[in-house]
């Protein structure tokens, strides 16, 4: 493989700023290939690549769920524990206004708006996690204990 351009995204500046331990795993990018392209292009279990979720919940009010990539959220049980009375995925458009990245490239890190962030809590227990650095083709390899570091996410148990 040979020298990759890897853009300067607002996630990979908030990570440097921020004064996360990373490395960026660059990798042949699908449209709609998801996580299950990412862990083959990058010999890694789908179960340790994180997605990051943009979800609305019935106020309006933009959150993240962070989620295994092999698994679904129940947005009937997050809604549940955020004390709403439903939770839906944005669509692409508005999940994009809110966190300034296109959907596929959406990191946790750096969006446009200060967002409520919700994590899977057993993901706090993987040796590694690799999350979106804000750019389709781009993940992050780091400690999950970065992750809660700088983000400070709410642990939740809503995996389908």
């Amino acid at each position: 493989m040979g020298k990759e351009k890897i853009p300067a995204t607002p996630a990979i500046l908030f990570m440097k700023k921020s004064g996360m331990e990373f490395t960026l795993r660059p990798y042949r990018y699908e449209e709609h290939g998801g996580t299950t392209v990412a862990a083959r292009e990058l010999g890694v279990d789908e179960n340790m690549v994180i997605k990051t979720l943009v979800m609305e919940d019935d106020g309006g009010k933009p959150l993240i769920i962070l989620m295994h990539g092999d698994k679904k959220v129940s947005t009937k049980s997050l809604a549940r524990t955020i004390g709403a009375k439903s939770v839906n995925p944005c669509e692409p458009g508005v999940a994009e206004r809110h966190t300034g990245y296109r959907v596929g490239g959406t990191s946790p890190f750096g969006t446009k708006h200060s967002l409520r962030i919700y994590m899977e809590e057993d993901i706090a227990f993987l040796p590694k996690i690799l999350i979106n650095a804000g750019s389709r083709g781009v993940l992050a390899e780091m400690a999950p204990a970065e992750l809660i570091r700088t983000l400070n996410p709410v642990r939740v148990k809503v995996a389908l």
